[in-house]
């Protein structure tokens, strides 16, 4: 710890705890020079302190005066978050204390921290893998237990090692193959038939499952866009209120009272629903009204789930014309406990009083149900991809089929299929960060004995 520090690196601080008052705050420093930073701060004992062990001290300004006391922990590297020296103060949670203390280790050093600096420094110096990095964002932001759950999955390293074996077993499979081209005098059997078919096979189909969960990855980070909409005067707003559990939307029986669209998350077994009511669908009495419905028509186009409510106590009216959607929908019979008119008595729906609370827990698993994208289960499924993600498998996907097409034909020149092997392998390992062709030459030369 007492080493001088590398003058090409520099040492960054950063408020480690959310902005505001509070009981307590912390500020972490991280870099080479953390040390002499924290040493330059406080008493010029923090060199020669216990490890992880925190001890009392006082960070002091240029004059000597005490700014703020409280816990001070060395974490030296590589044994630490970031993989370089760290100091992690803890003093009290005010903030102008707050900001005097990161101004001093400033002032005796330090830089200013980026966003995600701190993270980022940690999967350079390999102490996470860029899906491991993703996922500590997620966890920090996710809403319900599920989206909870699959952060939690994620920073523990599971996609991660789910698409390095997956690139591992490519990149076996290609060494294989580029050895055959580059050395034939080896006498190293190529492989291109079915053993190697099978192979570029098994990686596909790990390739689709992991492409299987982005429906799932999108809805635990953004949220079910729930549409909420139906003819004026239903019990839209009622709904969104019932099921928010408070007063969001004003309720009254004058047709037109909802104007614009209202948005609020809400989470329903896990599964955080982005619940939007809309404006009543009818001819619109004015250009205001007209430009609320032209907003649900438009939330409409956008969504995930549709509920479609109605009024089970009047006729069934004709079938409304709604713009297309890809979205799943379910048909919501509002006011039964006014009774429910015998034009409804055939039409499969969920059947609820927005004015007892009956009916309410049908309708959270009718959205339950629906939400099943294919066969993924969300109660089993720990793994769900984002966008990036998704766009690497893709990449991934696309390069091996060309691959295959090419290898199903003994007259292709299995050097293209090397080329489009190549890609996949690149596209995979984007995914966690790993993209070193040297990686192959190991396994080439390690594996065949090259030039024995």
């Amino acid at each position: 710890m007492e080493a001088l520090p590398d003058p090409h690196r520099t040492t960054i601080a950063a408020v480690a705890t959310p902005p505001g008052m509070g009981a307590v705050s912390m500020i972490r420093i991280s870099g080479p020079a953390a040390v002499h930073v924290a040493d330059q701060a406080t008493d010029g004992r923090v060199s020669h302190q216990t490890p992880r062990h925190a001890r009392h001290c006082r960070v002091r300004d240029e004059h000597g005066e005490t700014i703020d006391d409280g816990l001070l922990t060395i974490f030296p590297g590589p044994r630490s978050y970031t993989g370089e020296d760290c100091v992690e103060f803890t003093g009290h949670g005010g903030i102008l204390a707050t900001r005097e203390v990161l101004g001093r280790f400033i002032a005796c050093g330090a830089v200013p921290a980026g966003p995600g600096e701190f993270t980022r420094r940690a999967f350079l110096n390999g102490k996470l893998d860029l899906t491991q990095a993703e996922g500590v964002m997620d966890l920090i932001s996710a809403q319900t237990r599920l989206s909870l759950r699959a952060a939690r999955s994620q920073l523990e390293g599971t996609l991660g090692r789910r698409t390095t074996e997956a690139r591992d077993q490519l990149l076996e499979t290609l060494a294989h193959l580029e050895a055959w081209i580059d050395f034939p005098e080896e006498d190293i059997d190529p492989q291109t038939g079915a053993l190697l078919r099978s192979r570029v096979r098994a990686v596909l189909t790990n390739v689709d499952r992991l492409l299987a969960t982005a429906d799932q990855g999108r809805v635990l980070r953004e949220g079910v866009r729930t549409v909420i909409f139906g003819e004026p005067n239903v019990g839209k707003s009622s709904l969104l209120n019932r099921l928010l559990g408070f007063e969001r939307a004003i309720v009254s029986e004058l047709a037109g009272t909802t104007r614009d669209t209202i948005e609020e998350t809400v989470n329903l077994h896990g599964i955080p629903l982005r619940l939007v009511d809309t404006a009543g669908v009818r001819e619109a009495a004015d250009r205001i009204e007209a430009e609320g419905i032209q907003r649900t028509v438009r939330q409409i186009e956008a969504a995930d789930l549709l509920l479609e409510i109605a009024d089970a106590s009047r006729p069934k009216p004709q079938d409304a014309v709604f713009p297309a959607s890809a979205a799943k929908h379910l048909l919501v019979l509002n006011k039964c406990d006014l009774g429910e008119h015998p034009s409804w008595a055939a039409v499969e729906a969920v059947r609820l009083s927005c004015n007892t609370g009956g009916g309410f827990d049908d309708l959270s698993e009718q959205i339950r149900e629906s939400l099943r994208f294919g066969t993924v289960d969300w109660g089993e499924h720990a793994v769900a991809i984002n966008a990036r993600h998704q766009a690497s498998l893709v990449a991934a996907r696309s390069a091996l089929i060309a691959a295959l097409d090419l290898l199903n034909d003994e007259a292709n020149d299995p050097e293209l299929a090397a080329i489009d092997l190549r890609e996949a392998l690149d596209a995979l390992g984007e995914i966690p960060g790993r993209v070193d062709t040297e990686d192959l030459l190991g396994v080439i030369f390690s594996s065949f004995c090259i030039g024995k």
